[in-house]
């Protein structure tokens, strides 16, 4: 049974709107049933126009939304809200729908602040309903195939990770041309960080993800290299990780001539993993007495998790929309579960929540803190 889905924002012309709708469709487990996809009625409409929605399931406010669903009778209303607004309009849609029984899609980062989490987490837990956090990287197939193999001791006790994301498109002062970039860099809607925020949260919850490690403490540095730009646009964080490894995180997007090509090293006493996101569908496996092995998404030799979020044989590319379905995917598979009175399977609960929500708005606030601070060294406190 397919889940009924409404969608908070990404109206005409939002990126991320089209991509969670693609992603919600891939694998037949939903329906988009409502939606408020603007804060304008009128584009509110459109939209609602252009997916095909009846005109009485398109609602010009998220409270409006979330109000006459749950007043609908609980065969019609939606099940689960996606919400895909800016930063600062994450919190209070959110709230009201977990207090008004609806599960929550939620796009990153889950606040504008570490104070939110924490009040969102509270809410949540009262509700008892699930939130998941779209951290899309790790609903790639080798991506969790890299967590697996770590989490079995096949590289040994972790000592050196490195995760990089560069980007290119804020080089130059492109804020009014660009809406996506003119609100990514204005401290009232993206919060403290820029792309700290933006790309540097990704590349700080691949890291935890797949080494199962913590971040403990971080000394880092911010800029913002474009004049007149807000918030950083540049920056680099040195970490101590729980079990003794180390670490180092980069994350800029004024790397001209760079797209997306985010990566992340992981080195052990008896091997090391390397993934790309340019090459996303290959792991290399390192190792200091044999040749490295390539390891393919969709080949039989991978773990049950890897296996789980591939959908076609080795050597047809699945990317970043599979990716982020794979998200979707699990949440619904645990929601299904749940209503039908059963425990979901480990690969099905494996997506992000509300911790990782939490960790997310802690990096960037402790990230922000040690930039400033003369002493740098700071302790990572969630």
């Amino acid at each position: 049974m397919k889940l009924r889905l409404g969608m908070i924002g990404g109206g005409p012309g939002a990126f991320i709107g089209a991509i969670h709708r693609h992603a919600a469709a891939l694998d037949g487990l939903y329906e988009l049933s409502a939606g408020a996809f603007s804060s304008k009625a009128e584009k509110s409409r459109a939209m609602g126009e252009l997916l095909g929605l009846p005109a009485e399931r398109v609602y010009e406010s998220y409270q409006e939304l979330i109000n006459q669903e749950r007043a609908r009778p609980a065969a019609e209303r939606v099940q689960v809200i996606s919400i895909v607004t800016p930063n600062h309009l994450h919190f209070a849609p959110a709230k009201l729908a977990l207090e008004s029984g609806f599960h929550v899609i939620l796009d990153k980062p889950m606040t504008f602040s570490l104070a939110e989490a924490h009040e969102l987490a509270r809410v949540a837990a009262a509700s008892g309903r699930r939130l998941c956090l779209t951290h899309t990287y790790t609903g790639y197939p080798m991506v969790k195939e890299a967590r697996q193999l770590i989490a079995e001791g096949a590289i040994g006790s972790i000592r050196k990770v490195y995760v990089e994301y560069p980007q290119g498109w804020l080089s130059g002062p492109v804020e009014s041309e660009s809406q996506q970039a003119a609100w990514r860099t204005d401290p009232a809607r993206s919060g403290a960080a820029g792309a700290m925020g933006d790309i540097g949260t990704h590349a700080f919850n691949l890291l935890e993800y797949v080494t199962g490690l913590r971040v403990e403490r971080l000394c880092a540095d911010l800029r913002a290299v474009v004049p007149g730009r807000r918030l950083d646009d540049d920056g680099a964080v040195l970490l101590q990780l729980s079990g003794g490894a180390s670490g180092v995180l980069t994350a800029t997007q004024v790397a001209a001539g760079e797209e997306n090509n985010f990566r992340l090293r992981v080195y052990g006493e008896r091997g090391g993993l390397d993934w790309q996101h340019a090459e996303a569908n290959t792991l290399l496996v390192k190792w200091p007495d044999r040749p490295a092995e390539i390891r393919r998404a969709g080949t039989g030799y991978v773990g049950s998790f890897a296996r789980h979020n591939a959908r076609t044989p080795a050597g047809h590319p699945e990317g970043y929309l599979e990716a982020f379905a794979n998200i979707y995917r699990n949440f619904a598979l645990t929601l299904q579960a749940e209503l039908a009175g059963q425990t979901p399977t480990p690969e099905a609960l494996d997506f992000p929540g509300v911790a990782e929500g939490i960790r997310g708005m802690a990096f960037i606030e402790t990230v922000v803190a040690s930039s400033q601070s003369a002493q740098k060294w700071t302790d990572f406190r969630v």
